[in-house]
């Protein structure tokens, strides 16, 4: 049995050399992987990111209709696809994504059809069906004709009334005149209220259907004639219309908060909300004009005036002396149908060599409604392009990120941000634990003056990073960050003067990256100066004019601009997912903290105070907030100065990764589908602070102290109270409770 004890001598020195190496692994501080941010590969990458490679890219992506889910839609697919497995610049992984989605679309065989009928139902008048063919691009059969999408269909008819912008406040407006709005059709405007909105508050007061058109006072600067507009310039001509959705929410209609997958639960068609409640359809303002100019009644507000070259008039019906009849009505044929369709993301894989868990994500929807030059396809021609410069460097070897990158083109986003919000339903989890940064570029040019960045408050710093290193386009010398500051800017307490950071609201893929997972997110892109349009968006968004040529002619020639923006987020995608440590100052948050507060005691305290509601519990949160945010930025610093180890390193990124997500309350908001951000929401009240406390008070006034509505602003104090000591506590050392 010898053999037996020395054996076991040698088991039990062998376990206890493999205890000391495995203590010794752990009790030795290891530096962090000293690989960061390569300098000199940030510049080759900007060195090489191409315009003229960004302009054949847009030829290419716009030069068919590619309307979500149709052929040419499933085509740039395969098109992405294959750039993404490309050897020479392709990535490690190249996938479609598909789900089954509930779309809306106008008869191929009945279209939508705006009339003006007589008393014994002859049509006096027949309005245009679709956009005039001014460059050959405007009538083939992929053009889709104009339509407001998910817009039940029906056939209503009635006296026509002017809405101005279909806000709550123009139709009480109209009432507060006498006039009678049952059983009419609005006339309302682009602006002011998000499309379906229009619908929703005048089905409230009756109306039965609604038109809108683009005035050009608020796309054209007052210009609407056929010579000053396009083709002669940028402006809308006076047949375009503005197509879009009109469902209120995002994601699939059917499946809300689950990805839209044949096997998933799916509302029953009765069940379904945020469809607008009555037809409606888009007009062009040629044919707003014979409708506005011939109204009777009395003159609509100084304020709902337009650039239509008459005396705005109210209603209803039709003036004696004018080309109708006085008692012609106005008929609204709507055929639209709803399918279900299906439709693909597109995602593009780098692999990171250290932390391959760790996600950065760069995207921007695929489906236009016509050709989609500027929306979206200039932002797809800039993805393309920074894809293609980082694959080419990642096929030679010369260089692989920290983190994942995934590159992203998402399907039907015009119907209701659809692909994106899609994926963030079926990845939730992973995406919430894993996701760095969202970075969106939807539109990269709206024109060629100045950029245009909205974010939360951490990729300030990113950005303005980036922008101080990239040489402004049309500008020798000038950085991107100081020609920004010449058309944007404020003042900040911390920094001086510096460019502008907008809000992100829902109006591009970002929206469920922010407001549902609270991931750290942004929007880039290129756009004209203010001080010389008063445009609310570039002037042929969501025609049949919005083509390659326009954009080359007009927003960007020699697509400058289009580079600068690839480099801009080419900067920012590099320095997410090659810095050791994340760049995203969670600092910058004190700032808008403090603003929200100030706001809200200037403007919310006294009334607060007459019902008895101390806004002593929010000041000391925000406090809170400053104090760890600061004292985690020096700990940031300390550690840059010496040789942190990997894990000290993982614990501050993932303070840095997980701020936001701090921010969520899924139960604050729970008539706003998908918003849990606290900071964020839809913000109803006039008060620029706190969104659930702006809109709880704007509620409650008028009301006693004892009412449900007082009781939902105490409950929307407790709950940004909350956020923000639980933010505070994430920014805190993550060994103290």
């Amino acid at each position: 049995m010898h053999w037996v004890k020395a054996l076991g001598l040698v088991v039990g020195a062998t376990a206890l050399l493999g205890l000391g190496i495995i203590l010794g692994h752990f009790a030795i501080p290891k530096a962090a992987d000293s690989r960061d941010l390569d300098l000199e590969i940030l510049q080759a990458v900007l060195g090489q990111l191409d315009a003229s490679r960004i302009r054949e890219n847009l030829r290419e992506l716009s030069k068919e209709p590619h309307l979500a889910s149709s052929p040419r839609d499933e085509a740039l697919v395969q098109l992405l696809l294959g750039r993404w497995a490309d050897s020479v610049s392709g990535l490690d992984l190249a996938k479609a994504y598909e789900y089954e989605v509930l779309l809306s679309f106008p008869s191929s065989t009945q279209p939508n059809r705006v009339e003006v009928v007589g008393s014994q139902g002859d049509i006096l008048h027949s309005f245009r069906p679709g956009e005039k063919n001014l460059t050959g691009e405007q009538a083939g059969p992929d053009v889709i004709q104009p339509y407001a999408a998910y817009a039940p269909p029906g056939t209503p008819k009635g006296l026509l009334v002017y809405a101005n912008r279909g806000t709550e406040e123009d139709f009480r407006e109209l009432q507060a005149q006498g006039i009678n709005l049952q059983g009419t059709i609005a006339l309302t405007r682009y602006g002011g209220a998000g499309r379906g909105a229009k619908a929703v508050n005048a089905a409230k007061h009756g109306v039965v259907g609604v038109l809108v058109y683009t005035d050009p006072a608020d796309i054209n600067d007052g210009q609407s004639l056929p010579s000053e507009t396009f083709p002669n310039s940028w402006g809308l001509p006076p047949s375009g219309v503005e197509r879009g959705s009109y469902y209120e929410y995002f994601g699939d209609p059917l499946t809300p908060y689950l990805p839209a997958h044949p096997s998933s639960f799916r509302l029953g068609s009765n069940n379904v909300s945020g469809f607008p409640p009555i037809p409606s359809q888009p007009i062009g303002f040629e044919d707003a004009k014979d409708l506005l100019c011939n109204l009777t009644g009395p003159s609509a507000p100084a304020s709902w005036q337009g650039a239509l070259g008459c005396d705005y008039k109210l209603g209803p019906g039709f003036q004696p002396d004018g080309n109708f009849q006085t008692d012609s009505q106005v008929q609204v044929s709507v055929y639209n149908r709803l399918e279900l369709r299906n439709s693909s993301n597109v995602l593009g894989i780098i692999r990171g060599a250290v932390e391959p868990d760790r996600y950065v994500i760069y995207g921007n929807h695929r489906d236009s409604w016509v050709h989609g030059a500027v929306d979206p396809s200039s932002g797809t021609a800039v993805l393309l392009e920074i894809s293609r410069v980082l694959g080419t460097l990642l096929k030679k070897g010369t260089w692989r990120p920290r983190r994942t990158v995934i590159f992203a083109s998402w399907g039907a986003e015009e119907f209701g941000l659809i692909g994106s919000t899609e994926f963030t339903e079926e990845f939730l989890n992973k995406l919430q634990e894993r996701t760095v940064a969202y970075i969106n570029v939807d539109i990269a040019v709206f024109a060629n003056a100045t950029l245009r960045a909205q974010g939360t408050p951490p990729v300030q710093s990113v950005i303005f990073s980036a922008t101080k290193e990239i040489n402004a386009p049309g500008h020798s010398g000038l950085s991107i960050y100081n020609n920004w500051i010449q058309y944007s800017n404020r003042t900040s307490p911390v920094y001086g003067l510096i460019p502008s950071l907008g809000s992100l609201g829902a109006g591009s893929d970002y929206a469920a990256f922010i407001h549902f997972l609270g991931i750290s997110s942004m929007d880039l892109a290129y756009t004209y100066d203010r001080s010389k349009t008063s445009a609310r968006i570039y002037p042929t968004y969501h025609t049949a004019f919005d083509t390659f040529d326009y954009v080359e002619k007009f927003l960007d020639p020699g697509f400058s601009s289009h580079q600068a923006v690839a480099q801009t987020a080419g900067s920012v995608l590099l320095r997410l997912s090659d810095s050791i440590f994340l760049p995203l100052n969670v600092t910058d948050y004190s700032e808008t903290l403090r603003s929200f507060l100030k706001a809200a005691q200037q403007d919310l305290g006294g009334l607060l105070e007459q019902h008895s509601i101390s806004l002593a519990p929010l000041v000391t949160a925000v406090e809170k907030f400053e104090t760890a945010a600061a004292d985690l930025g020096q700990r940031i610093l300390t550690l840059q100065k010496g040789s942190p180890d990997t894990l000290q390193v993982r614990m501050v990124n993932d303070q840095l990764m997980l701020l936001e997500r701090a921010f969520l309350n899924p139960r604050a908001f729970p008539e706003e589908r998908y918003y849990s951000h606290v900071l964020w929401a839809p913000r109803t009240g006039p008060v620029a602070t706190f969104p659930g406390l702006a809109n709880a008070c704007f509620k409650a006034q008028g009301t006693d102290s004892s009412s449900e509505a007082w009781a939902e602003v105490k409950r929307q104090l407790s709950i940004v109270v909350m956020a923000l000591e639980g933010a505070a506590d994430t920014l805190r050392p993550v060994a103290d409770l």
